[in-house]
């Protein structure tokens, strides 16, 4: 891909929103789509990932923007001033502006470090594990932004290692190839520390950015009530919430998932936190294993049920929906009487309040009472932009069964 120049120059090319198309930008909305832009002959030839100056037809600046002629997100917005530098300097700011507020979060280097548009860096999402970054570039501008990425990382943090996580299917819609690489030093023997627990994270073969730091308020919350109980872990990945259970005390651990590979590195921090005499695992489709343990009779006094995204867009939204029911009425049937379920959603296209209600739909449906104790969305690295709704994709609900 050809790298737009990252410079201020009276010559960056300046895009115009169609006239009374500019109320959701005026209004602060950090996206302009391409129906809401005119796009002329010479805008349609800019190479994807350009900096250029958006204004109104009315003449009314908007900033510096990254913009991508061939994406339904046609424009993202950088910088309230149109002549800003976007290049190494610029990020070194932006991103340090990000970096000072999680170090007033947290105590120890494992978070979220940019979390896209809420830290005004769209499309970029960084995850920090010690001295080890994870980056994704979702679209065409931080794309070709990387180079000067890295050199505002390397002047704030000095990272081992970077690895490039770019294996989002948003990529594609931004004309981008899907690719997971080293893009600087060494990413070997990564870990990440969470509410005082150890997990190897696989930075080039994991899923995602490694580690979903999204549920660490939720995983706290759940091993809080671990003591003495049997876990059942379903969609464990590497088993995030139920290692804390087993190191909060809980006397048996049952870790569900289909990655083996996932299985393999949650074995890993089980004997890391001292507790593989009391975890185990169990391979396969969640789903269908879930359902089996019901007709079996087992009961386990928490259940946790934290599955991918259903919905992974609108048109899905209605068979979702049923999927979370379904999950929600099965997870509930494994719950011993007084025991707790935790289940989660991580699609955008669900909104809270139609989580909510397929998940009682679903205890219901298991004829099971129920008290919900907590309902909450990511943690506060994961901070939500107040024009962007689907920043607010995570749902986690907490209930107590009777």
């Amino acid at each position: 891909m050809v790298r737009p120049d990252m410079n201020p120059s009276p010559d960056r090319p300046l895009i115009r929103l169609l006239p009374g198309r500019d109320k959701r930008v005026k209004a602060g909305h950090p996206w302009a789509f391409s129906n809401e832009i005119a796009m002329t002959a010479a805008a349609k030839a800019l190479p994807p990932g350009s900096v250029v100056r958006l204004e109104g037809d009315d003449g009314v600046r908007h900033g510096a923007w990254h913009f991508n002629p061939h994406s339904l997100i046609a424009a993202r917005r950088l910088d309230a001033d149109p002549d800003a530098s976007c290049d190494a300097g610029w990020f070194r700011a932006r991103i340090g502006a990000a970096l000072a507020l999680r170090e007033r979060l947290f105590d120890a280097p494992h978070y979220r470090l940019v979390h896209a548009e809420a830290d005004g860096l769209p499309g970029l999402v960084i995850d920090r594990y010690g001295d080890v970054l994870a980056l994704q570039a979702n679209t065409a501008g931080m794309e070709a932004a990387t180079p000067a990425i890295l050199e505002a990382l390397t002047a704030l943090v000095a990272p081992r290692g970077v690895v490039a996580r770019n294996d989002a299917n948003v990529r594609l819609l931004e004309g981008l190839a899907e690719e997971v690489r080293l893009l600087a030093g060494d990413a070997a023997g990564a870990t990440v520390e969470e509410n005082g627990r150890r997990f190897p994270v696989d930075l080039l073969g994991g899923q995602k950015t490694g580690w979903f730091f999204d549920q660490r308020e939720h995983r706290a919350r759940v091993a809080r009530l671990a003591k003495g109980a049997t876990v059942l872990d379903a969609f464990c990945h590497t088993g995030g919430f139920g290692i804390g259970c087993a190191v909060a005390g809980a006397t048996a651990v049952t870790l569900l998932d289909r990655s083996e590979h996932a299985l393999a590195t949650a074995k890993q921090a089980a004997a890391a936190n001292g507790v593989a005499d009391r975890v185990s695992t169990l391979r396969g489709d969640a789903m269908e294993v879930l359902e089996k343990l019901g007709a079996e009779g087992r009961r386990f006094g928490i259940v946790v049920s934290d599955p991918p995204a259903f919905a992974k867009a609108r048109k899905d939204q209605p068979a979702a929906l049923r999927a979370y029911g379904k999950l929600a009425r099965m997870s509930a049937a494994l719950v011993a009487p007084g025991g707790f379920l935790f289940i989660a959603s991580c699609s955008h296209h669900v909104a809270s309040g139609e989580f909510a209600d397929a998940v009682i739909w679903g205890v219901q449906r298991a004829r099971r009472e129920a008290r919900i104790l907590h309902m909450g969305g990511a943690g506060p690295d994961h901070p939500l932009h107040p024009m962007l709704p689907e920043s607010a994709y995570l749902k986690g609900m907490l209930l107590h069964l009777g």
